[in-house]
């Protein structure tokens, strides 16, 4: 039957659902909701309505289910009333106001407080990296904490597995914590929790998407934190995911990609402050706090640095991350040096970059050649006639490398290290870790390593963008629509 044959109240009923849709829309979508996401998803009701619908409802609420959230609250008011009369170190003399308002914001919006007379340095070598974390794991008296986004057992971490397995088998505790989605459908995925099995771990998957185990929320809201720590004595946080640098994806072999990463090693104070991160992901995935473990920080590090953790996620009323880098854009007064795999400002992030080059900042942005996220990638190129002629020098480091560090530097003092992007998915649906340090040593080792990826990278210029054909145009700019979609 055409639809010209149809009866007309099959017509008319039709018509009252779509209008009804539409009004609907109009009053929900907008809520709460920035006005380019809302205006995107209007655009997909409104084109495609039933499927429009059923994709808004799906992944429309950015937010995670209330009983989280709730768990998320009780986790900072009991972190607030634990440090409230601590000692966490004495901060280095001198700090800007700008700076110290924006520690106060990060404490009030995340819980955890600054701290003082901490250790921290750089591991930028991927192996390395790897294999340092195996050594304090080996070292655990106590309890060993892991906590992942990816986590996979092959030949690249078998050094960090034998590691928990050695101190599993002397009895310390070895918790581990990695994200569901991520590693679900990830190669050796049954190999690693076999291993986690048998080598005693007490482990449990993050955010899990198991409906038949009553266990649902938005499936692309992710645990994207990188972290471990042990004894309370030493922490590491970063970038960098226990997997080889390949991913062990066949599609990554054959392009000859390898993942460029960057990790820092912490002792002091801020140790406690990344365990409590991880405390407050084991309760929520538990419903439990291990007993023998104990949130007060140990005494002095082997440094002078000012260290504040940031937690951030749809956990959180806010975006604790974006407001972070907000702060800091707009506090610096000489340099910005922006190290971001992927780059999809909002339009504040935009404004703030642009406004940075407007006041006579040097504003540098460090991202890849080649993109192994072929949506974010375009999305992200849509931006960089903006960023060019706003006065950012661009540097690409060259394929077939994927640079998927995380850092942020401002001026020679101030330096941010951690798991989030700096763009929308890590501002609004991934739970992410930062590290905010005070003190030119650590920046100086920043400093170093993006000497480094500048000599491996190419300068964009705005000429050479200027030729890119019209269909890398048009894939850029359909990708920033759908970036909008939260």
């Amino acid at each position: 039957m055409t639809p010209d044959a149809w009866p007309w109240w099959i017509v008319a009923f039709g018509i009252a659902v779509d209008i009804t849709i539409r009004v609907i829309a109009i009053i929900v979508v907008p809520r709460n909701r920035r006005p380019t996401a809302a205006t995107a998803w209007l655009l997909a009701i409104y084109f495609i309505p039933y499927i429009g619908v059923l994709l808004f409802l799906l992944i429309g609420n950015p937010r995670l289910p209330r009983a989280r959230r709730k768990k998320q609250e009780l986790i900072n008011e009991t972190i607030a009333e634990v440090t409230k009369d601590l000692h966490l170190g004495t901060p280095r003399p001198g700090t800007p106001e700008w700076l110290g308002s924006l520690i106060g914001m990060n404490q009030r919006l995340g819980a955890l407080p600054l701290s003082g007379d901490n250790g921290a340095h750089l591991i930028s070598d991927y192996q390395t990296s790897l294999d340092t974390m195996a050594d304090a794991i080996r070292s655990a008296q106590k309890y060993v904490h892991v906590e992942f986004y990816i986590l996979q057992s092959d030949a690249s971490t078998d050094n960090f597995f034998r590691a928990m397995e050695e101190t599993a088998a002397r009895g310390v505790p070895v918790r581990v914590l990695l994200d569901h989605w991520a590693n679900r459908w990830k190669p050796r995925y049954k190999q690693t929790i076999r291993r986690l099995d048998a080598m005693g771990a007490d482990w449990h998957l993050m955010l899990p998407v198991q409906p038949l185990k009553g266990r649902t929320q938005r499936p692309d809201l992710r645990n994207h934190r990188k972290l471990l720590v042990v004894d309370s004595e030493v922490a590491f946080l970063g970038s960098q995911n226990v997997t080889d640098s390949t991913y062990n994806l066949p599609k990554n072999i054959k392009r000859g990609l390898h993942w460029v990463d960057l990790m820092v090693r912490v002792d002091g104070p801020v140790v406690a402050s990344v365990n409590a991160v991880f405390l407050s992901d084991w309760y929520s995935e538990t419903d439990t706090v291990p007993e023998t473990v104990d949130f007060i920080p140990l005494g002095r590090g082997s440094g002078d640095l000012d260290c504040q953790i940031v937690p951030s996620g749809p956990g959180f009323e806010a975006e604790n991350n974006l407001r972070l880098f907000l702060g800091l854009l707009y506090g610096a007064r000489r340099k910005i040096m922006i190290v971001s795999p992927y780059f999809v400002p909002d339009e504040a992030l935009l404004l703030a970059v642009s406004t940075a080059c407007d006041r006579g900042l040097q504003v540098e942005l460090f991202v890849s050649e080649e993109g192994d996220q072929a949506v974010v990638y375009h999305a992200q190129r849509s931006y960089y006639e903006a960023l060019l002629r706003a006065g950012v020098r661009i540097w690409m480091y060259r394929k077939p490398y994927i640079l998927h560090t995380k850092s942020l530097t401002i001026d020679d003092d101030v330096a941010v290290i951690g798991s989030s992007n700096m763009d929308m998915r890590s501002f609004g649906l991934n739970l992410e870790i930062s590290m905010l340090v005070r003190g030119e040593e650590f920046v100086q080792e920043v400093r170093a390593v993006e000497d480094h990826y500048r000599a491996l990278s190419r300068e964009l210029t705005l000429e050479e963008w200027l030729q890119q054909p019209l269909r890398s145009t048009v894939l850029d700019n359909l990708a920033r629509l759908t970036s909008s979609l939260q």
